[in-house]
């Protein structure tokens, strides 16, 4: 790794620590799940994650980095320069106001699409624990690498997402697996296939403004990618063009092992 990309790195961690302070600062306050404002993907802002948000451009500008911002909550802020930080600042808000023990900030430096992510990081908010990676260097949990595991169908591992929203493909998949687990953070659930506890994570609803921003996932694909996996979406097209906006939406269908990418398109999921 470069000097400078060890930097970037760094100042990738230390905003994810500035995160996870206020958060871990915020969890007894009675008003961290009032609505204060509608983020710029046109859901709601919780007061909880405003003040994420609010820590990461802080951070940002105590680093002195010139970064651009693509954030959900306020949408694209440019700050002179020719990277863009795409954050979610807490993957996983509801878990998080409800004190269940999945929820993360999900930091990606790159340009222009998925494709052009060079370094990811993924902090869990509640256990500390980091996952990151750079393009060309594999994956890592807290300095240890991360690979993912063959898949075996008498064994595997599936997160789906569920509900009411799910499309029917999706209901089908996880009536027909052998074991699902679902756990409301999109970024936590990929790198569980990442570091090979689980083979994969497939998320379709519905109503195409239901799925998900590359907020979501950025940072998860290039460590899911370092890791030796893949991510497409429910119809089997490659998101490596998928753009750094929080207008665009997509289904995921993120995989450890092509066998069970493969698997999935003979069984007509994808």
């Amino acid at each position: 790794m470069s000097s400078r990309d060890r930097s970037d790195l760094e100042v990738l961690y230390r905003v994810s620590l500035a995160v996870h302070r206020v958060v871990r600062d915020a969890a007894t306050s009675p008003h961290r799940g009032d609505v204060v404002a509608m983020g710029a993907d046109g859901t709601p802002t919780e007061e909880l994650d405003r003040l994420a948000e609010a820590a990461v451009l802080k951070a940002l500008g105590a680093e002195g980095v010139d970064w651009n911002l693509v954030s959900e909550e306020a949408g694209v802020v440019p700050r002179g320069g020719i990277d863009s930080l795409v954050v979610d600042p807490i993957d996983g808000t509801m878990n998080a106001l409800r004190n269940l023990p999945f929820s993360t900030v999900s930091l990606a430096l790159g340009r222009e699409n998925l494709a052009g992510i060079e370094l990811g990081l993924v902090r869990d908010l509640v256990r500390g624990t980091t996952w990151w990676a750079e393009r060309g260097r594999g994956a890592f949990v807290d300095g240890r690498p991360i690979r993912t595991r063959p898949w075996n169908p008498r064994g595997e591992v599936l997160f789906v997402n569920l509900g009411h929203r799910a499309t029917e493909r999706a209901v089908r998949l996880a009536e027909k697996s052998r074991r699902v687990r679902s756990l409301g953070c999109a970024s936590f659930e990929m790198l569980m296939v990442a570091q090979g506890s689980a083979d994969a994570y497939y998320f379709e609803n519905a109503e195409a403004h239901r799925n998900l921003r590359s907020t979501d996932i950025a940072a998860a694909y290039r460590i899911l990618s370092e890791a030796g996996g893949g991510v497409t979406d429910c119809r089997g097209a490659s998101l490596d063009r998928f753009p750094l906006t929080v207008e665009g939406r997509t289904s995921v269908f993120a995989w450890g092992d092509s066998k069970c990418l493969e698997a999935a398109r003979d069984g007509g999921y994808l």
